[in-house]
């Protein structure tokens, strides 16, 4: 569960990082930003919930199951977040979250929300969604990336440990769970620029750094 190719950094009006261009191709995937509240989002939130669903079952369920699935959009839409899509032969196919997280501290952003469709795993979607999120987080100013995953999810565990992440103490409402694994990233200050100016680095969340 869950290669850029050339071209110019830069910083999209969006508010996304245009390190990629419009769209990102790793062995015919093509990863795009999509509305969190759009029909594709709820497609495949629904899709991988039902993953999720399947895996955990007949475990004890969370306090609050609505709680645990809550994302608000303003916080998975530019320039705080984002939600990005991958497609594969012409199909949505996996997808992908970045939101805020100043509960760990200024810079910190948590990645949510990565799925793969069955039919499309082993062929680098989630890699390609993972390294677009990395991307754009640098783009908003982000410095470190938290996430969570689960210990019945073997292959989004390899993932991670593949791209750089380690394992850290669980936390949030995951902090006491003992089928939950965490892990962390820190990532390269990449410095935004003014329009013909200088770089500089923007704050994370898309404001003026204070």
């Amino acid at each position: 569960m869950i290669g850029p190719p050339g071209g110019r950094p830069g910083v999209r009006r969006d508010g996304g990082n245009a390190r990629w261009g419009a769209a990102d191709a790793t062995i015919g995937v093509v990863v795009r930003p999509e509305p969190y509240d759009g029909p594709i989002a709820r497609s495949l939130v629904a899709a991988l919930i039902a993953d999720i669903d399947e895996r955990y079952a007949g475990d004890e369920e969370p306090d609050d199951p609505e709680a645990e699935w809550a994302l608000e959009v303003a916080d998975v839409t530019p320039p705080r977040g984002v939600f990005l899509v991958a497609h594969l032969d012409g199909r949505h196919v996996g997808c992908g979250a970045l939101r805020p997280l100043p509960e760990a501290g200024a810079g910190v952003a948590e990645i949510k929300r990565m799925y793969t469709a069955p039919s499309a795993r082993r062929r680098g979607v989630s890699r390609a969604v993972l390294a677009r999120l990395e991307s754009e987080a640098a783009g908003f100013g982000y410095r470190r990336l938290q996430l969570q995953t689960g210990l019945r999810q073997p292959e989004a565990m390899a993932l991670y440990e593949t791209s750089g992440y380690g394992r850290i103490p669980n936390f949030g409402r995951w902090a006491e769970s003992d089928l939950t694994a965490c892990f962390a990233k820190d990532l390269p200050r990449a410095p935004t620029r003014r329009s013909g100016g200088r770089p500089r680095q923007r704050a994370a969340g898309g404001g003026r750094a204070r």
